[in-house]
């Protein structure tokens, strides 16, 4: 095995073991592929890395189980779609690596919300599906600002119009759910402030 390829699997394994919830850090572009030989290393060393992790949850119990186990897909999931990332090096399959290191950390934030209950529960769930909606769409902006072609800047712009649109309507919801824990009056205008915030009325 090439001393560069040890390198790399040994800076797979300390990052992805070094993680103990998914990050939504976008993974750069390199200027050279990876090689197959090692893409494929990648992901064996993300397998092996996931057993040792879900085999950690087995002390746990409930839901600090079910939190440890989508801490370890998460981190598997990232290992992999970085890999795949910097093996492919092109904007789609850096967005989709972007959008694993989302997905990981919204699994994880679910399961979090899972300790909750009542208000606090459903407002736990529309901040965790906030944030993998405004991850998602940044995502998409980004891959779009890749593109190079003369068709560019117009999809630019829409896919910056359309992440914004997305973004707003996702902190929206999760206004109106804190409105919620209120009621009578106070529910009222806490609603009515949202509307006008987010542009509703």
């Amino acid at each position: 095995m090439s001393k560069l390829m040890i390198a790399l699997i040994a800076a797979a394994g300390l990052g992805v073991a070094g993680a103990s919830a998914a990050q939504t850090v976008a993974p750069k572009s390199t200027a050279t592929p990876m090689s197959k030989d090692t893409y494929a290393a990648a992901k064996a060393s993300a397998d092996a890395q996931y057993k040792l992790d879900k085999e950690a949850c087995n002390s746990l119990s409930g839901n600090a189980n079910d939190i440890c186990v989508a801490q370890a897909k998460g981190k598997d999931n990232i290992a992999k779609a970085d890999a795949e990332a910097a093996y492919e090096n092109t904007p789609k399959a850096r967005q989709s690596a972007r959008v694993a290191h989302v997905q990981a950390n919204y699994d994880v934030s679910i399961e979090k919300c899972d300790d909750l209950a009542g208000n606090g529960k459903d407002v736990c769930v529309k901040e965790a599906k906030a944030e993998l909606v405004k991850g998602t769409a940044d995502a998409k902006v980004d891959r779009v600002a890749a593109d190079t072609n003369h068709d560019a800047a117009i999809k630019q712009a829409e896919a910056r119009t359309d992440a914004n649109t997305e973004k707003r309507d996702a902190e929206y919801k999760v206004a109106i759910e804190k409105c919620d824990a209120l009621a009578g009056p106070a529910k009222d205008t806490c609603v009515s402030s949202a509307k006008v915030q987010y542009g509703k009325q």
